[in-house]
Parts: C-alpha cells; sequence; structure tokens
C-alpha cells in the first residue's frame, strides 16, 4: 500500500483589484493572472469593500480616482479591518502631491496610468516576495 500522497499545490497569491474602467480592469486583471497571481476583480470600491473575502488578498491594487471612495480611503478601510499587506496606487493624475498623500497613507508603490505592464508585474512580485507593508518605492 502507497502511503505516500502528492502535495497539494501551493495556492497562487490573491491580488485585490478595483478599478472603475472596465477596460484597464481587464487588462491589468489578464495580466496578473499571466504571472500565476488569482485576481480578484472589482468595479467599485464598495463591492470591494463588502466581500469579506478580501482580507485574504496578499495585495492591493487600486486606482485614486473612482466616484464612491477613491483608493487612498480604500486602504484606509481595509487597514481598519485589520488587513496589513501591501498596496500600490495607480493613477493618470500623478504628481509628487498624490506620492505624498499616499506615501503618510500607508501604499507601498504608485504607479502612472497608462499602466507599464512590466513595472506593475515587477512591483507586486516585489512586494509579495519581500512582504513590504508601508514603504514606498517610486519608479
Amino acid at each position: 500500500m502507497n502511503t505516500n500522497t502528492a502535495a497539494d499545490p501551493a495556492p497562487h497569491p490573491v491580488i485585490a483589484l478595483v478599478d472603475d474602467d472596465p477596460g484597464v480592469r481587464r487588462s491589468v486583471q489578464l495580466l496578473l493572472r499571466s504571472r500565476g497571481y488569482d485576481v480578484r476583480s472589482y468595479a467599485s470600491s464598495a463591492a470591494m469593500l463588502a466581500d469579506a473575502q478580501v482580507l485574504d488578498a496578499a495585495c492591493l491594487v487600486t486606482d485614486y480616482l473612482m466616484p464612491e471612495i477613491d483608493g487612498i480611503a480604500v486602504l484606509d478601510a481595509l487597514r481598519e479591518r485589520g488587513w496589513n499587506g501591501p498596496a500600490i496606487l495607480v493613477s493618470a493624475y500623478y504628481s509628487p502631491r498624490l506620492i505624498e498623500q499616499a506615501k503618510r497613507q500607508g501604499f507601498a508603490s504608485v504607479l502612472e496610468k497608462p499602466l507599464r505592464e512590466h513595472l506593475l508585474s515587477e512591483t507586486v512580485s516585489r512586494l509579495i516576495g519581500k512582504g513590504e507593508k508601508a514603504a514606498v518605492s517610486l519608479p
């Protein structure tokens, strides 16, 4: 009788993605899935915050300007619930002021839209691999 069992494969890290632009959301979702991540994507910050499973995410990728709740408030809400993973803020309104604000709020990285695919995937990989939480890195 063979008692050896194959170990379950390691689960893919979960990325929580929130962006109100369906085209951006879909392209980022496809990119991150192609890199081996399990992506949970949300069309709104309210939808993401309503999902209790978002607290299982290894990393957050959020747009800055959204209709209901902006990306900075999204991270604040997750932190209030005890989530302490690394977060990436993406914005078409990239500025020194936004970078400083994001840094103060605990974002690990701020990326400019349109996103450069290699930069996003490298940033996610680095943040998850190092387990960073609140240090800001700039491109």
